[in-house]
Formats: structure tokens, sequence, C-alpha cells
């Protein structure tokens, strides 16, 4: 290789210290900044020599003393379109920012709703994306639906998202919900624990489905805020994160949400609401680069204070 290629700030350089091991998981050890996938994709795209060979076998092993270079080009701008959407911020640094998402907004971009997403307006608002993936565009960490509000965290850097998803996986960052659901609860507080996948009949669903065909495991827990007369204002706190997961187990257990179209009876109870009276209030977790605790607190939206204040008052 030339002097101007291995001067690239974009390269990396290696000696292994360990033989017999694949390359791939080598140096998705090694680039502790970039994901197994993404170093994948570098070797397939014959950016990645081996005692200055190209190397395009993912599989290849190694052995000790190779000398590796890795060369990572900048990240390419997104396709999609930055939007000057305002946004209602709860936290931001340069490594992530949370979100308090109102109701009728869709996280990212998908047929039928290719801008006024999240994430076109994130993109307008966070210029200087390291990227995700070699793609200038924010790491959605987790989703909220269209119509379900609250607090909702992004990374901006790859490592982060990587940091970030792993705590939700390993259910050390929390995400708590406030709810109005119909029906009084017999219970002050519960588990629920039953599989979720897709509805076998109705494909826009999720519903409660057996392991064997197909749903994967889901546990919700729920407790009593208060009790509204017919209706009840409950606290959730998810331990896995499937697709409606409290919209299904609510629903499951007798009580579906308020103004869940979906899923819920669709009664009016005199309150015009925006989307399903689900919010998602407080979002913890540890910054992966400050190793500090952050605690955010998305404000309960109007509609919902208003819809219990009704319901309140009809007791």
């Amino acid at each position: 290789m030339t002097n101007e290629l291995e001067n690239n700030p974009q390269f990396r350089d290696f000696v292994v210290d360990t033989g017999k091991v694949r390359i791939d998981v080598w140096l998705a050890e090694s680039l502790a900044d970039l994901s197994r996938s993404r170093v994948q994709r570098l070797i397939e795209d014959g950016q990645v020599y081996v005692n200055d060979r190209i190397c395009t076998q993912k599989k290849q092993v190694l052995r000790d003393g190779d000398k590796i270079h890795v060369h990572i080009p900048p990240a390419v701008p997104s396709h999609i379109e930055a939007q000057d959407i305002p946004l209602d911020i709860l936290y931001e640094d340069e490594f992530l920012i949370i979100i308090n998402k109102p109701a009728n907004f869709v996280v990212h971009p998908a047929p039928g709703h290719s801008q006024g997403t999240l994430v076109n307006a994130l993109l307008a608002h966070c210029p200087d994306l390291k990227g995700i993936g070699g793609v200038e565009r924010p790491g959605i960490v987790h989703r909220l639906d269209k119509d379900t509000t609250g607090a909702i965290v992004v990374a901006k850097t790859e490592p982060v998202l990587h940091d970030l998803q792993a705590q939700i996986k390993a259910k050390t960052a929390r995400r708590e919900y406030l709810a109005v659901v119909y029906g009084s609860t017999h219970q002050d507080s519960g588990t629920i624990d039953l599989p979720i996948g897709r509805h076998p009949t109705q494909r826009k669903k999720m519903a409660v489905v057996s392991l064997e065909d197909g749903g994967k495991r889901a546990i919700t827990h729920w407790q009593v805020k208060e009790r509204l007369g017919n209706y009840s204002w409950l606290h959730f706190r998810l331990e896995t994160g499937r697709t409606h997961q409290i919209r299904v187990h609510s629903t499951h257990m007798g009580h579906p949400i308020i103004g869940d179209q979906l899923y819920g009876s669709g009664h009016s109870v005199g309150v015009n609401l925006t989307g399903q009276a689900l919010h998602a209030f407080c979002l913890t977790l540890v910054h992966p680069i400050f190793k500090e605790e952050i605690r955010a607190i998305a404000p309960i939206p109007p509609e919902m204070e208003k819809l219990v204040k009704v319901l309140k008052n009809r007791r």
C-alpha cells in the first residue's frame, strides 16, 4: 500500500496477538466503535487488508503476528430529508438526545410516512452526526408507536447506540409508562408474562401468541396509580420491548387503553384524544460515556391530564 493510504486518518492498523480466530470476530472486538455487521460490510467492500493483501472473506482465520489494515470511509449523507421540525428536548449532549415525543408523530420514515418524522427532525437538529452503519443518521435505540407520547432516546454515534441497546437488552435501562384504561382492576399490581407475535389474521395487529407459533417472550409489570370509577390509571414498567407490548398485554387482561383504535373498544369517554392514552413518562439509563445515571421525566400531556380530571369528576 502507498504511504498516502497508510497516513490516511481513516486507516487503523493492528497486529494480531491471538491466532486461530475469525477476522470479523477479532476486528469487532478490536474496533469497539463499530458493530460486527459494520465490520463484515467493510470486509466485503474490500476495505480490510491482511499482510498488505485485500481480505474479502469474513470467515478468514487469523494467525498470530498478522498485520491488519482497516480503511473506514467517512459516513455518507443520509437519503432522508432533514426537516426543521420543533422538538421538545428533555436531555441532550454530543453523544445522545432524549425527546418528549408528541402523539401523531412517526419515529422513522416508512411507506406512507417519508417526511415529518422524528428522524427527519433529528437530521436537521443534529447536523454533525458521526454516522450509524456508515450513514449520517441518528441511532434509534427503541421506538414509540405513532400515537404514544413520551420519552425516547436517540444515539448520535454508533458506539453509544450499541451501548444503549445493550442496556435495554440487559434490562438495566428502565422504561416506565402511564396509561388510562377501561375498567377497574381487581388487583393493585401484577405481572403479565405472555409471548407476543404477529396476529394470525390481522397483519397490522400483534397478539398473545405461543412461542411455538412464533411469539417472543414479553414481560410487563403494572400497578394501579389511581382508580377512576369504571376506569383505571395504571403505571407500567417494561422488562422486554415487543411491538405494541403494553397495548396487547393491557387488552389481553381485559383493560384496553382509552383511545387505542387498534386494540380498544373505541367508545367515547368525553375527551378528544390525538392518540391512545399511553405516555412514556420516565426513562432511566446510564450514560454510555460519562457512566452517570440519567433519569428523563416527560411531563404528562395536557390531553391525558384532562382525561384523568374528567374521569375523576365522574366518580
